[in-house]
């Protein structure tokens, strides 16, 4: 058994796992019933798909071209740092917005102040302006 076929199955190891969490996160999408629950059902299972996807063209690149590639590094360093970022941001914005909620994910966060929580939104209404 060469180190080829080695480095071959490992790739592909992450390749498939890459492939589940990113399908795993889709039915979570699908499947999930409030905002809240599909925020946090694919944020976590699409990032680390993403992540093996990438950690196998990492070492795909690194037997073929004998170096690795910074490219695959960074872009995976900015996936991990932005995603939870983003993920909490959104989360945040729906609580401000006072989005429904099923009540397994009810709850008081502490980090939301009085003055943080919004009233409804009004839907636009157009009077004929403009």
């Amino acid at each position: 058994m060469t180190l080829y076929v080695v480095l071959e199955g490992i790739i592909a190891f992450f390749l498939v796992a890459g492939g589940v969490f990113a399908f795993i996160g889709s039915l979570g999408l699908a499947h999930l019933r409030d905002f809240y629950m599909r925020l946090h059902g694919t944020t976590k299972a699409t990032t680390l798909g993403i992540g093996c996807m990438l950690t196998a063209s990492m070492l795909y690149f690194w037997v073929i071209e004998g170096k690795p590639d910074i490219q695959e590094v960074l872009i995976t360093l900015f996936l991990f740092i932005t995603a939870p970022v983003s993920a909490h941001l959104l989360a945040k914005t729906g609580l401000h917005l006072q989005l429904r909620h099923i009540d397994k994910t009810g709850g008081s966060p502490p980090e939301l102040r009085a003055e943080e929580i919004g009233k409804r939104p009004i839907p636009h209404r157009d009077h004929g302006h403009g």
